[in-house]
């Protein structure tokens, strides 16, 4: 099976998962893309976007908001370890090489063009990286291996998560139908962090500031949303992300009080306070 075999299977599968009634992880052909950085912007006070392009983001996949590739970066001792195309899938070496996932911001087919907003902190391999690169310097990209395919048939949406989930809120509500309603909650250090969302009317926006408390700690997340009271009847999606142990309370939320289906939920760790690379088996 060749290719744009594939690529017309798994499209159809998409279009398929949106017009049904509950989400689905659907899979891309996945492939290493030599990349090189066109441009670098601040969005706001905390993300910095690292705009990717050249002949190697030709082709690009992007179908979900939450779908994220892995950015592989030199080995200490120099080296780069790249995965190896197997078919429609990558085989990796081991031990695996050094990479960060992050989410795909947006892609432009026309300029081909893939931006990615990182989450600025110190000492982090990424972001130290995203500081300092510049335009020219080439980054191999792998991925995305699929995406989360959400319904549009839901009465209403809540999204939440902290600055790392930004991204991914940011195109969850410019890809939503203009005719969505719901809310969507997002905590950041201040105003200054607060950046412009192209939200559906029907969508409650919601910024919550942390102020001078370390990022992935206390509850106002958790407790904001948890306030919400979701009309009699109505099918609801929740997605949320961030911090791992901050969203232990809307996992039960979801699963003990709202009692909905694992498929009309999304609750992932991004990131764990004092781990790096951490990654959320759930």
């Amino acid at each position: 099976m060749t290719r744009e075999d594939h690529r017309h299977r798994h499209l159809e599968r998409i279009a398929e998962v949106r017009a049904g009634r509950h989400a689905e992880k659907v899979g891309y052909p996945i492939r290493v893309r030599r990349t090189e950085v066109v441009r670098t912007a601040m969005v706001g006070g905390g993300l910095l976007r690292v705009t990717l392009g050249g002949p190697g983001a030709q082709g690009f996949e992007a179908h979900a908001p939450d779908e994220h590739v892995k950015l592989l970066f030199p080995e200490p001792d120099g080296s780069l370890r790249l995965p190896e195309q197997d078919g429609t899938m990558l085989r990796w070496p081991r031990p695996a090489p050094t990479s960060r996932e992050y989410t795909v911001r947006r892609y432009d087919p026309a300029a081909a063009e893939i931006d990615i907003d990182f989450a600025l902190h110190d000492g982090g391999l990424a972001s130290d990286w995203a500081r300092a690169v510049a335009p020219g310097a080439v980054v191999h990209v792998a991925g995305p291996p699929g995406g989360l395919v959400v319904p549009h048939a839901y009465d209403r949406y809540l999204l939440a998560g902290d600055l790392t989930a930004l991204p991914a809120i940011a195109r969850w509500l410019e890809e939503l139908p203009r005719t969505a309603r719901g809310w969507a909650f997002v905590e950041v250090a201040d105003a200054a962090e607060e950046i412009e969302l192209s939200a559906p009317g029907g969508v409650e926006v919601r910024w919550l500031h942390r102020g001078d408390r370390p990022a992935g700690t206390g509850d106002a997340l958790a407790d904001a949303v948890t306030a919400v009271t979701v009309p009699e009847g109505e099918r609801l999606y929740v997605w949320a992300a961030g911090e791992a142990g901050r969203l232990k309370p809307l996992r039960r939320w979801v699963r003990d009080e709202l009692r909905l289906d694992k498929a009309d939920y999304d609750i992932t760790g991004y990131w764990k306070r004092g781990v790096a690379d951490f990654d959320d088996d759930h």
